[in-house]
């Protein structure tokens, strides 16, 4: 049986560590199409945090963004929607205000307003790159949960590790945390971690899952390549998992086949060994 989806994450794995598409992926993606495969980027990212690498690669490549809560188009079609809860949302908020300065709230929105933030401060050496990329897209209210007016997407929580690991814990340990689920992600050599509260039906792998069943194709015909933690579910849901070789240790432990690191072209390679060369 061969491949017939290949779902991709970005950073780390599609994105080399100078955060841009190495040709020999680029090349071999638009290969994979003309084969006749499908293929999705799958990531934390936003929508539109996500287009700009989508714009290197074909039209036909789908787009599974905030770790699955949507699935889209590159022209921002919709196909599936999970939407976290504005009330569980506002218990999540009221039960982190220790870590509020690194809280954000995530809505689906054209354009502005995209992603609240109660405290957005621009000369944060570890945010201000995020803020200066994203300032069209971006606003603030105090207190945080004032804009919620709407189901949005997710919290979103980030930080240095250590404490961003502590805010994982506590969302963990909370009389609530079955009317949520959490996907984080954690780079040591940047000290900076992610910790994104989504629907409870949201992961990677769940929206993988819902992907292959819209485009009738078997978990044994799907392909997936990652590198860090929020990437699990969806190379446990593939039945071709391959991770990166300068993934997190956690996912190389598992017993997977291992690529190429993403600064080699490990999609590239992994492409062209298993979904055209065969399994």
């Amino acid at each position: 049986m061969g491949v017939r989806l290949i779902a991709i994450d970005i950073d780390g794995t599609l994105l080399d560590s100078r955060w841009e598409v190495p040709e020999a992926n680029r090349r071999a993606i638009a290969e994979a199409v003309a084969r006749g495969i499908h293929v999705a980027l799958v990531t934390g990212r936003r929508f539109d945090f996500t287009r700009p690498i989508a714009a290197h690669l074909p039209p036909e490549v789908a787009l599974i963004v905030n770790n699955g809560a949507l699935i889209k188009s590159s022209d921002g079609t919709t196909h599936l929607r999970h939407l976290l809860p504005r009330e569980v949302a506002r218990e999540v908020l009221r039960a982190t205000p220790q870590f509020r300065s690194g809280a954000a709230v995530v809505f689906d929105r054209p354009r502005e307003n995209q992603v609240i933030w109660e405290v957005l401060d621009f000369t944060d050496p570890g945010r201000r790159s995020y803020f200066e990329r994203n300032r069209e897209y971006l606003s603030q209210c105090s207190p945080l949960e004032d804009c919620l007016t709407e189901d949005p997407i997710q919290v979103m929580f980030s930080g240095t590790v250590a404490p961003t690991q502590e805010c994982e814990r506590l969302l963990r340990a909370l009389p609530i945390a079955q009317r949520y689920a959490l996907a984080y992600t954690y780079y040591e050599s940047r000290d900076f971690g992610l910790v994104d509260v989504i629907h409870p039906a949201c992961s990677k792998g769940h929206a993988l899952a819902e992907w292959a069943r819209v485009l009738d194709i078997a978990r044994e015909e799907v392909m997936a390549i990652g590198d860090n933690l929020n990437d699990r579910e969806m190379l446990e849901f593939a039945g071709v998992p391959v991770v990166m070789d300068n993934s997190v240790s956690e996912l190389k432990d598992l017993g997977w086949r291992v690529t190429l690191s993403n600064d080699q072209s490990g999609v590239a390679a992994a492409i062209k060994k298993y979904a055209f060369g065969g399994i």
